[in-house]
């Protein structure tokens, strides 16, 4: 019998059957198949008269019928904790870009920063068989853990280096780079730095942030000053009000590191509002290279962070581990880079 690729029965009687495809672009049912399934193994004339008879018959592949037969899908789970987040979209967009080309595709869903929620949604993805997971977050409850080993697909983790990966770790080290920065701001002569993080609790990446900054405080020959720390919930307001609250403390701050963009933005706005300097009343740095970081007066020293290719690296080794050309753990650590500008 023909490979129908899952296709066997077709749709409902008047439905578009893989056949029909096939003999309108003059191949086997064995090639519509190929192309749909694994379009790498097919010569791009071909690839492209098959698309072309898909598009014009209006033909749709019968994908559940397909992943039941090889287990998986050639679907990938990706799980991040806010939608509303434009930085995610670089990452997003690059792990979309890889799979496309490799004829996946990728489901994208929102935890809200919940592990419970992430759990429910891991649930979800993995009744939904796909053929693997990119999940942002590092931190997992233990029923999330034990579903995606008994799984056995592969994960990659791109929240931040964790040292103990689930499978596979993409990213950049929170503590390398809230550390690099904090000691960029101590060589340009700053020693009262304030620290703006988001709130801590079940959040790694902020976390590590902050053990970063007095990881080099310490390496600085700083005093630790828990005065010169706040926790601020996300947005504008929460900069503005940290601005005011470290330059007009009990330990005024000469330069203020916010571990979040939006935070950094808030601050500078208030500093214009009220008629302060920056940098001559306080020094403003920020933690990722948003666009509006540059436009702003001053522009704002900041790090940037690879989040595109933080993307591209996860779905490349997640396909590789999929079709066979890897095994074992795989760490990949794409390194941050810090941007002086005039706010410091």
């Amino acid at each position: 019998m023909p490979d129908d690729g899952g296709d066997p029965a077709g749709p409902p009687p008047g439905g578009v059957r893989m056949r029909d495809v096939a003999q309108r672009a003059g191949v086997s049912t064995m090639t519509v198949s190929r192309v749909l399934s694994d379009p790498g193994k097919v010569s791009a004339e071909v690839r492209q008269r098959v698309m072309a008879a898909i598009e014009a018959a209006g033909y749709v592949p019968n994908r559940l019928a397909g992943s039941l037969s090889s287990r998986h899908s050639r679907v990938i789970g990706l799980i991040v904790p806010s939608l509303e987040n434009s930085l995610f979209a670089p990452t997003i967009q690059g792990i979309s870009e890889v799979l496309r080309r490799n004829g996946y595709q990728l489901m994208v869903a929102d935890c809200g920063g919940s592990d419970a929620e992430e759990e429910a949604l891991v649930t979800a993805f993995l009744a939904q068989r796909v053929a693997g997971l990119v999940l942002h977050n590092t931190r997992h409850t233990a029923a999330a853990r034990a579903m995606i080993r008994r799984a056995g697909i592969p994960v990659v983790e791109t929240g931040t280096l964790t040292p103990k990966p689930l499978d596979m770790v993409v990213s950049y080290s929170n503590h390398e780079a809230s550390r690099a920065m904090t000691l960029h701001l101590h060589r340009l002569g700053y020693r009262r730095i304030g620290f703006v993080s988001l709130p801590a609790a079940g959040n790694n990446r902020a976390l590590a942030r902050q053990s970063g900054y007095r990881a080099a405080l310490a390496e600085a020959g700083l005093p630790p000053e828990p005065r010169l720390m706040l926790e601020m919930p996300p947005g504008l307001p929460s900069g503005a009000e940290a601005v005011v609250r470290l330059a007009e403390g009990p330990v005024p701050a000469d330069a203020i590191f916010f571990a979040g963009d939006v935070l950094a933005v808030g601050a500078l706005f208030e500093c214009q509002r009220r008629g302060w300097a920056v940098p001559g009343r306080v020094g403003i740095a920020a933690f990722d290279n948003i666009e509006i970081l540059g436009q702003m007066v001053p522009p704002i020293t900041t790090l940037r962070l690879p989040r595109a290719e933080i993307g591209r690296r996860a779905a490349e080794i997640l396909l590789d581990r999929i079709q066979g050309r890897s095994a074992g753990p795989v760490r990949v650590d794409l390194r941050f880079e810090i941007i002086q500008r005039a706010s410091t």
